[in-house]
Parts: C-alpha cells; structure tokens; sequence
C-alpha cells in the first residue's frame, strides 16, 4: 500500500507542477493530496514536499490556518477570467456560459474569503 500512496504522491507532485503553467488544473489541491500521500507512505517524501521553496509554503499555509497567499489568490483570479474569456471568444454556447459564470464564481469567492496566510 505504501508503495501505491507514494506513487499517487508523485502523480499528483507531477498533476500540480504542469497546474503552474496551464490555468485550468489547480495546483494546491495537488499539493494536498501529494502531500497526504507522502504522509501515508515515505517520511522522506514527506519531509521533501514540506521543505520544497515553492510548494512547502503552500502546503504548510494552508494546514496551518486554511490560508490561501494573496500571490495565489491573484493567479488563480487571473486564471478564471482567462479560461471564461476563451470560453466568451470561442463563442460557448450561453447556458455552458451561465453555468460556467455560477461555477467559477463559487471558486473565486471560496478563494477570496479564506484567510491570506
């Protein structure tokens, strides 16, 4: 089992970094997961994903306090106006339109109202 845990860990390291630079996957909760995997199976794994510059403070942010840093709130706004504005250029048809809208609103709002870390 550990190995399987460990393996998940890696595919969900491996799911978060291509979220850093395509706006439709999310990395955090990548990192969440990874890191949950890590605690499951390999405290080296574990250790490294805690200790890493970039996805460390992420992870430990939001165990910690449920916090969000307003660096990742800003980049994940910019990311859902992107993806809606390709949707509203690409001519989506308006119900996948308002659906969208209702959806990504949720997000930002979920985003926006936890504390900044």
């Amino acid at each position: 089992m550990r190995f399987l845990y460990a393996g998940l860990g890696l595919l969900f390291v491996a799911l978060a970094v291509i979220g850093i630079v395509l706006p439709l996957l999310p990395t955090v909760p990548f990192l969440l997961l990874a890191a949950f995997f890590f605690a499951n199976s390999s405290d080296r794994l574990h250790n490294w994903i805690l200790a890493h510059n970039v996805f460390g403070p992420m992870i430990t942010d939001w165990r910690d306090h449920g916090a969000i840093r307003p660096g990742a709130k800003k980049a994940a706004t910019i990311s859902i106006a992107a993806v809606f504005g390709i949707s509203l250029l690409v001519g989506v048809p308006t119900h996948v339109l308002g659906i969208q809208a209702l959806v990504l609103s949720a997000v930002l709002i979920f985003i926006w109202t936890r504390p900044s870390g």
